[in-house]
């Protein structure tokens, strides 16, 4: 409940994003005669092997925080078959799902400061036109909302490694999971958003 709550304020600022969007590229004017004060719309060439190559990254690291949230949900239903005596499971072979959530979460970030740094070598500025700062805030404030759920991602890896109790950790695991998951659906949304603006 407190995740949907937090999360509502980034869905309405996404939205108020794309009404702005759609209505200043319908109601552009390329006659600076008519109004003057209205920048006509610029289609931004956007740098699309960066996204496509962000956009699986992000998906990929959305497979990975799942596949820890389902090994941390197993190791909780097990949990109280590992304290009876005598009684193992044998070795379980561990896959560093969560830290491989982290590598992939910030090469996502990494990968659009590519995208950014790429427009600013073509002299595409956040004050070019209004498509290239549309482009830099939609884009910007997504990696701002993702550095956030890195920083829940490394907030669950220290409650892993100072062995928190399970429960602890699974609720965590579970908050950070259901994040990252929205994060990536809404980059899918920015990035066909600014296809059709394009």
């Amino acid at each position: 409940m407190g995740l949907a709550i937090a999360l509502a304020p980034v869905m309405v600022l996404f939205v108020a994003f794309s009404v702005v969007l759609v209505m200043r590229r319908l109601f552009a004017t390329p006659d600076a005669a008519i109004a003057p004060q209205i920048q006509h719309w610029v289609s931004t060439p956007l740098p699309w092997f960066w996204l496509i190559l962000n956009t699986s990254v992000l998906l990929l690291s959305s497979l990975t925080i799942e596949m820890a949230r389902r090994h941390l949900t197993r190791q909780l239903a097990l949990a109280p078959v590992m304290t009876i005596p005598g009684v193992s499971l044998g070795e379980e072979r561990s896959v560093p799902w969560l830290g491989s959530t982290i590598v992939l979460g910030t090469a996502f970030l990494l990968g659009q400061w590519k995208c950014w740094n790429e427009l600013v070598r073509h002299g595409i500025l956040v004050s070019s036109n209004p498509g290239s700062s549309f482009f830099y805030i939609l884009t910007g404030m997504h990696a701002l909302h993702l550095a956030g759920g890195l920083i829940a991602l490394w907030y669950a890896a220290y409650a892993a490694q100072r062995r928190f109790a399970i429960e602890r950790r699974r609720i965590i695991i579970d908050i950070a999971a259901w994040y990252w998951h929205f994060m990536a659906g809404l980059w899918i949304y920015v990035l066909l958003l600014l296809a059709i603006a394009h």
